[in-house]
């Protein structure tokens, strides 16, 4: 976790009492005012739903003077988030009823959610239950449904702002305890998003959701391409971004819809029994050239072991996520500002979050020719190389053989087969 020693201007509470330890806490301390507590951020920082609501207490309200959010008719508890002013990321104590908890419509959708995974898996035979503490009880997973092979799908449900903080943390304590966690998000700017494996839905109504409307899953879940980077192709070249073709054979991740020609939408169900079954897995792509670390997403286990032998990369998941920007905190070390702040809390609230969940294509690997087959048996082609031609000859890959001259891949059958590539047939007709 990055530290600034720089300053900034008030209007923000940066003292609170902690009501479970008796003590006051200086958020623009580094260690808070209390180095023997090494723990106490994460604590602080939890979310609210996995805590005592009234853990932090407005320090006028405990010194018995006029805490203004009270006097309006509101509450004097508090949590802790991470503020946004100029460029800083200080610690803000900030009172309850301003912050982004769960409103009790999104309360609906995250349990009529959360019921209908459990149900769901009931239905596919699949054993699947809600509420299950994770290892050290530390966090909650909302659902864990187990695949018959053993594998654990830790389902998280998160419909309000969840710091990326929070997101690592719970992710990598499932990770760590043989769950691998899949987020599902209803807002195209959600931090979750990319910092684990997720899927995004609509913004459905509790009812809907409960009655077992369709849905859909929006974002998280795409398909590998693999195509000949030629004038004919219908897509344009990752090397010079659409201006020219440079022959070679590329390949990128789409969503369905942009996929040629268009998939099938993949349902919540679709993913549900996939992920369980590892018919469906999550992978992880780095970011070349870009500024993002990279992005997370579902695939097909076959996508996933084609990308893999692409690539010569095995690991489909980053062991340890780099920091972020939203990870960095500012400590300005300050005397604790005992006033409530409470009717300031408007105006210094973070920016609005960017879009996370974007459409665009991912991943952008390009092999400069189709590969040979240097196999010892002739009658084995790999994924890879089975990918590569069939793209490189405008060919479905049940139509593709060797040559029975040199051993190449070839069109070998279907309409328009023949025997010998073009270079045996060359050689063979000049003698």
């Amino acid at each position: 976790m990055s530290v600034s020693g720089r300053s900034y201007g008030g209007g923000m509470a940066n003292g609170v009492r902690h009501t479970g330890y008796g003590i006051e806490i200086n958020l623009s301390l580094p260690d808070l005012g209390h180095p023997d507590r090494p723990d106490l951020l994460q604590e602080i920082t939890a979310s609210v739903a996995e805590r005592d609501p009234q853990l932090l207490e407005c320090l006028a309200h405990h010194d018995k003077r006029e805490c203004q959010s009270e006097s309006g008719g509101k509450s004097p508890w508090m949590f802790i988030r991470r503020g946004r002013v100029g460029g800083r990321r200080p610690l803000v104590a900030s009172h309850l009823p301003i912050t982004r908890k769960a409103t009790p419509a999104e309360s609906a959708q995250h349990k009529a959610t959360k019921d209908r995974i459990v149900e769901t898996a009931g239905r596919y035979g699949l054993d699947a239950e809600a509420e299950v503490p994770t290892g050290n009880r530390r966090s909650i997973s909302d659902a864990v449904v187990v695949g018959p092979g053993g594998m654990r799908i830790g389902w998280e449900i998160q419909y309000h702002h969840l710091s990326p903080s929070s997101v690592h943390r719970r992710s990598a304590n499932a990770v760590e305890h043989g769950i691998t966690p899949l987020w599902v998000a209803k807002d195209r700017t959600a931090s979750l998003i990319d910092r684990a494996p997720w899927a995004r839905v609509d913004d459905t109504p509790w009812k809907d959701i409960a009655d077992g409307k369709e849905m859909v899953i929006r974002g998280g879940y795409r398909h590998l391409e693999v195509w000949k980077c030629v004038a004919s192709s219908e897509r344009h070249c990752l090397i010079s971004e659409g201006a020219g073709h440079c022959g070679a054979i590329h390949a990128d991740w789409f969503v369905p819809a942009l996929c040629l020609p268009e998939k099938k939408p993949v349902f919540i169900e679709d993913l549900l029994l996939q992920s369980a079954t590892g018919e469906s897995v999550p992978v992880y792509v780095p970011s070349r050239g870009s500024g993002r670390a990279g992005r997370h997403m579902w695939v097909s286990a076959d996508d996933c072991a084609l990308w893999q032998e692409l690539i010569g990369e095995k690991s489909p998941l980053p062991a340890d996520p780099a920091e972020e920007e939203d990870d960095v905190i500012t400590f300005a070390e300050q005397e604790i500002d005992r006033a409530c702040r409470a009717g300031e809390e408007g105006w210094f609230v973070s920016d609005g979050r960017p879009i996370r969940d974007l459409d665009q294509p991912t991943g952008g690997f390009t092999l400069p020719r189709m590969p040979v087959q240097h196999s010892r048996d002739p009658m084995r082609i790999t994924t890879v190389e089975r990918a590569a031609a069939s793209a490189a000859l405008g060919c479905p890959p049940c139509e593709l053989g060797l040559c029975a001259g040199c051993g190449q891949l070839m069109r070998r059958y279907g309409l328009d087969a023949a025997m010998y590539c073009n270079v045996c047939r060359s050689a063979l007709n000049g003698r």
